[in-house]
């Protein structure tokens, strides 16, 4: 059975973040994009960041992805189509990237195969972007 929510009507600061996430191109963690919104003015408080940002990316509003350490870091979605991300280790830039159909199949598959059900993934390639 599927719970359907109602759209959450945008408060102020989820605005504002949604806005500050627009301007930036790689992945932050909460704690960078509040230092960037204090330092623009705003006087959203961390734990409001915290909370918005976990929100907008269990809606998937955002792009999130986990460090090795695993620390969140978001990101504005530049697409709603389903998509995965290629991650300079060096300086955090981020280009969405589709794979390919069979990529899509095989994962459906091996999970068959293993008797899972109601599958979703995630693929994060990682490595230097031409800057680095």
């Amino acid at each position: 059975m599927t719970t359907s929510h109602p759209a959450r009507r945008p408060t102020k600061q989820r605005l504002a973040l949604a806005a500050a996430l627009a301007g930036i191109d790689e992945f932050v963690s909460a704690q960078q994009l509040h230092a960037r919104m204090a330092a623009d003015g705003s006087s959203v408080g961390l734990a409001t960041v915290y909370r918005n940002l976990q929100a907008m990316a269990a809606e998937r509003e955002i792009d999130t992805l986990r460090t090795d350490d695993g620390e969140a870091l978001y990101r504005a979605c530049r697409t709603e189509d389903h998509h995965h991300h290629l991650v300079c280790r060096e300086c955090g830039r981020t280009v969405e990237v589709a794979v390919p159909p069979s990529f899509e199949a095989w994962s459906a598959e091996v999970g068959a195969e293993h008797g899972f059900t109601g599958l979703s993934h995630l693929v994060e390639i990682f490595g230097l972007c031409p800057d680095h």
